[in-house]
């Protein structure tokens, strides 16, 4: 059975556009309007958002669909990107898309905030082809700010985990006007020969045929469009999200380069700010692992919002206790910590030491043993009584220091 979400979406996708709605170009009647049927549908409870937006724009031919899963897998996301073209399938979004211009806003919106409701986004996702206007923008600006809304209205509640801190990052794909329109061409070309061979074979599914990508005056009025409206809309963001910009021009192993060196880790972007407060004085390994992320972020968030005071006992544990081996121990890169601490006798305090440790970039291993230790001796009998000793042995590895011997 489909959820209310699933049905709404289905509602909403079949539906007609109203032409009185896609000339509206005020932002907050567009996002108000929305928001109230959403929230009236299903309850402010269900309007959990993703945690993580990438917001990936860019030129015609820029490379949006080639780099989106090297970028998903930059950022540990398993879920499909959400493509806005994919999304505007009605016959009159078609037609204005065909003749390379954009479909109305309120349609863009509306579906847009109805699929970011899908449970496998939560985590977080790659929205492709959104802002295009300066109404999507401030219709984005509001999505933020109700997040953070809901955020602060959940944030001490049983559900505060399906409302974290959002983080949103603007990725802009860039060409020039020459390299787009040789690529728009190129997969029109391209396309026909893909076209051909399936008509030919009757193998093979049929690619989505453009005719922007046909027609040397359609390509380049649709790089101006985006030059006029998409480029400004995203630019107006700089100063509000986390922006990066990524020169696209060249061959594919170099715009990965790039768009690795714009999109390293920083937990301080990502984690509730009470959870960053917390791990302050744990010092962060210059080479961080980053697989499994999200799960990770999930957790550590969970530790700080549902079990603080256990948490905080094993924070402290690691900077009063294990870290100063560890600093003895910065040339070799390992340190072994032997511990007797009553503490890790709870599980999940052994697996909050874990996940901080390989937050902060080092990898942590540890041992339980059982060591028989002489107790009392009954000198009537003999008998010798020996209690139990747990012993933790964690091992912490991480990146040493080169030293140069002669």
């Amino acid at each position: 059975m489909n959820s209310p979400i699933e049905n709404a979406q289905s509602v909403v996708a079949t539906a007609a556009p109203k032409r009185n709605d896609l000339e509206i170009k005020d932002a907050q009647i567009i996002f108000g309007s929305i928001w109230r049927e959403l929230e009236a549908e299903l309850g402010r409870e269900q309007m959990r958002f993703p945690k993580e937006i990438i917001l990936l724009g860019g030129a015609p031919g820029a490379g949006k669909g080639t780099n989106t899963a090297f970028i998903a897998k930059v950022r540990g996301l398993t879920c499909q990107p959400i493509v806005m073209s994919s999304l505007l399938k009605s016959p009159e979004a078609m037609a204005l898309k065909n003749a390379g211009s954009m479909v109305g806003d309120r349609d863009v919106v509306g579906l847009l905030l109805r699929e970011l409701l899908r449970e496998e986004y939560q985590d977080g996702v790659i929205l492709d082809g959104f802002p295009r206007t300066h109404v999507q923008v401030e219709c984005l600006k509001l999505l933020v700010d109700q997040m953070h809304a809901l955020r602060r209205e959940f944030y001490n509640t049983p559900l505060s985990i399906h409302f974290r801190q959002p983080t949103i990052h603007i990725m802009v794909l860039f060409v020039d006007e020459k390299e787009s329109v040789a690529r728009q061409l190129k997969r029109g070309r391209e396309t026909n020969a893909l076209i051909e061979e399936a008509a030919r074979t009757g193998i093979g599914q049929l690619p989505e045929d453009r005719p922007t990508d046909h027609d040397e005056s359609l390509a380049r009025r649709r790089y101006r469009v985006f030059k006029e409206q998409t480029w400004d809309a995203l630019q107006s963001l700089k100063e509000i999200y986390h922006y990066h910009f990524i020169n696209a021009q060249g061959p594919v192993s170099e715009v990965e380069k790039n768009i690795l060196s714009e999109l390293e880790y920083q937990s301080t972007l990502e984690l509730d700010s009470r959870t960053v407060d917390r791990l302050r004085g744990v010092p962060v390994a210059s080479q961080l692992v980053i697989h499994a992320r999200q799960e990770m972020v999930k957790r550590l968030d969970s530790y700080e919002l549902e079990h603080g005071p256990l948490f905080a006992r094993v924070v402290a544990f690691i900077e009063e206790k294990i870290l100063p081996v560890i600093l003895r121990h910065a040339i070799s890169g390992t340190a072994h910590i032997n511990a007797e601490e009553k503490l890790l006798d709870e599980p999940l305090a052994l697996a909050m030491l874990i996940d901080v440790f390989s937050e902060r970039g080092y990898h942590a291993a540890v041992d339980i043993h059982r060591i028989e230790v002489p107790d009392r001796l009954d000198l009537s009998t003999g008998q010798l009584t020996c209690r139990t000793k747990k012993v933790f042995r964690i091992e912490i590895r991480f990146q040493g220091s080169e030293i140069r011997r002669g």
